[in-house]
Formats: C-alpha cells, sequence, structure tokens
C-alpha cells in the first residue's frame, strides 16, 4: 500500500473523479494516437524531466508543436493497436494542483512494456491539464 504524504489538502470525491476523468479522456486519445487532442490537454510550454544513457538529469521546454511532432514520431503512424492499464496513485497539493505518480502496462502489437511516470497537473477554468511529464529513459530524446 501506498502511502502518500500529507499536503495540508484532503481532496474531495469531485476532485479524484474530475482527474480520473481526464486521465481517461487522456487516455482514450493516446490509444488512437490522437495527438492533437492530447496536446488540446496540455498547457505549454511543457515541461519535461528525464534521465539520459550517460545517467544525467535532463530537462527541456516544448511548445505545442514540438510535442505534436516527437508525440507522432514516438506513437508511430497507428497501424497497430495500443492499450494502457494503469494504475494512478494522485497527490493533491490543493483543489487546482496535483502531481500524479502512473504504474501502467502498454501493449503494442501482443507486446508488452512497462511504465512508471510522473506528471503535474493544474486545473484552470474547471478543467485540468497537465503542465510537468516526469519519466526516465527518455533524456537522449530531449
Amino acid at each position: 500500500m501506498t502511502v502518500l504524504p500529507e499536503t495540508g489538502y484532503v481532496p474531495t470525491d469531485d476532485d479524484r473523479a474530475s482527474l480520473a476523468a481526464w486521465f481517461a479522456e487522456y487516455d482514450a486519445h493516446s490509444a488512437k494516437r490522437d495527438v492533437e487532442r492530447m496536446a488540446d490537454l496540455a498547457v505549454f510550454p511543457l515541461n519535461l524531466v528525464s534521465d539520459d544513457s550517460a545517467g544525467d538529469g535532463r530537462s527541456a521546454q516544448w511548445d505545442r508543436e514540438q510535442f505534436v511532432a516527437t508525440m507522432t514520431h514516438v506513437m508511430g503512424d497507428g497501424s497497430e493497436e495500443i492499450t494502457f492499464e494503469s494504475t494512478r496513485t494522485p497527490v493533491f497539493l490543493s483543489p487546482a494542483m496535483a502531481v500524479v505518480f502512473t504504474d501502467s502496462v502498454m501493449t503494442a502489437n501482443g507486446e508488452t512494456q512497462q511504465l512508471r511516470y510522473a506528471d503535474i497537473l493544474l486545473k484552470r477554468g474547471g478543467a485540468w491539464a497537465f503542465q510537468t511529464m516526469i519519466q526516465g529513459g527518455w533524456g537522449d530524446n530531449l
């Protein structure tokens, strides 16, 4: 069992439900490789944090155009089906900020890959959007 840190904010059922709904929408766009719709759910410039093959931490900021180009390249042309099975652990810092840790299994062309990553999301105008993506192993591509 994961013990969440005390942040001074106790999320409501609505907080949790709205964040879960956001991820369901994002995952659906990801499965279809609808990168433009994925980008609609972000705040740009988007922060990216990773490490590289030399073991050094790396970071970058992408605009929408770079996000769309990179994710289109990474996700492929959509000829094979992609599915995600994810377990998410949100840590709410306030009603408008959450850090979400995800353990996921991605299956494409019958091959599975384990993923672990974190996202920082902001709520603006009543809607969630991701602002920072954190995942190991991508630093050489930043």
